[in-house]
C-alpha cells in the first residue's frame, strides 16, 4: 500500500492510498478519513460507495462528512467505483466500463478479468483496511449514492455479518428493471436474467431480509427518480418480506452532492447509533 496524499481534517486525517489489487488485476485507489478517536484504539468503519463516473474524491471533497465523522468517531472508507488504467476495458458510455463497476463480479468478456468490485470491497480491500488502519472489524456499516446506493443495499443484504448497518442516497433499487442496470448487467453478466437477481436489491430483500433498519433518502426533484431509481419497487419488496425500512422522500432535492451534503450527517448518526 502506497500513500498518495494526506491532509489533517477536523482533528483526524484524510488520506488517499494506492495498492495493487489481485482481485481487479490493476492498481486501485481508495480514500480514508481516520477520526481523532482512532488514536485511542480501533473505531467503527463506514463504507461509502459512490455512483456512476465518480471515484474516491467525490464524497470526500463534496459531502462535508469529515465534521460529523470526527464528532462520532467513525472511520470512512471511500473505494473507487471500478478498475481503471491501461489494459482495463472501457466503453464510450458513462454508464458502462471504467467508473461504472456496479459492485458486481463480471462473468463476460472483456470485463471478467478486472471487474470484480463486490469481491474487491468485501474481501480484499476489507482485509487491507483492517490490517493497515485502527478499524474495528466487528463494527462496520455501508452506505452509498445512486449506483453506490445499489451496491450498499446489495452488499449489506448479502453480507449482514460484515455490514451491520446500512443506508443509501437515491439508490438504483431495481437494476434488473431499469435502463442503467439492464445495460450494465447485460454486458457484465450476460443475457440470462436469472443471473442478475443476485445483484438486485428488490430480489434480495424479498428472500433474505436483514435485521437492520435501512435508511434511504431520495430527492423529490431527482431527474432519475421514475426511470432509473424506482423506489416504490423496493418499498413494496420490503413490506412483503418484513424488512424494516425508513424511506424518506426529500422535497425539492435532486441527485447531486448538494443533496448528499444536506443529509450525510443524519446518515452517519444512523450508523453510529446502530453500531453502538
Amino acid at each position: 500500500m502506497r500513500t498518495v496524499s494526506s491532509w489533517k481534517s477536523f482533528g483526524g486525517t484524510l488520506s488517499v492510498h494506492e495498492h495493487d489489487s489481485e482481485v481487479c488485476a490493476c492498481p486501485m485507489q481508495f480514500a480514508v478519513f481516520t477520526p481523532p478517536q482512532a488514536a485511542n484504539g480501533p473505531v467503527p468503519i463506514i463504507w461509502f460507495l459512490s455512483g456512476l463516473t465518480c471515484n474516491w474524491s467525490n464524497v470526500m471533497e463534496k459531502s462535508g462528512l469529515q465534521r460529523a465523522a470526527a464528532r462520532l468517531g467513525l472511520m470512512i472508507i471511500a473505494p473507487d467505483t471500478s478498475p481503471r488504467g491501461e489494459g482495463v476495458p472501457n466503453d464510450e458510455g458513462y454508464d458502462l466500463g471504467q467508473g461504472a463497476g456496479f459492485y458486481l463480479s463480471a462473468t463476460q468478456a472483456p470485463w471478467s478479468k478486472h471487474f470484480h468490485m463486490d469481491k474487491y470491497i468485501t474481501e480484499e480491500l476489507n482485509a487491507l483496511v483492517l490490517s493497515e488502519f485502527p478499524a474495528n472489524a466487528d463494527k462496520q456499516g455501508i452506505t452509498g449514492h445512486s449506483m453506490g446506493g445499489h451496491g450498499a443495499l446489495t452488499l449489506h443484504l448479502k453480507h449482514p455479518d460484515i455490514y451491520k448497518t446500512v443506508s443509501a442516497f437515491a439508490p438504483i433499487c431495481a437494476p434488473s428493471q431499469v435502463p442503467w442496470g439492464q445495460k450494465a448487467f447485460g454486458a457484465y453478466l450476460g443475457d440470462n436474467t436469472a443471473d442478475w437477481a443476485q445483484y438486485d436489491a428488490c430480489k434480495l430483500v424479498a428472500t433474505q431480509a436483514s435485521n437492520a433498519s435501512i435508511l434511504i433518502d431520495t430527492g423529490g426533484a431527482d431527474s432519475f427518480l421514475e426511470e432509473q431509481l424506482t423506489p416504490e419497487l423496493f418499498i413494496e419488496a420490503c413490506k412483503g418480506s418484513g424488512q424494516t425500512l425508513n424511506y424518506r422522500m426529500q422535497d425539492g432535492y435532486d441527485h447531486s452532492y448538494w443533496f448528499i451534503a444536506s443529509f450525510i450527517e443524519e446518515h452517519l448518526d444512523h450508523h453510529a447509533q446502530g453500531l453502538s
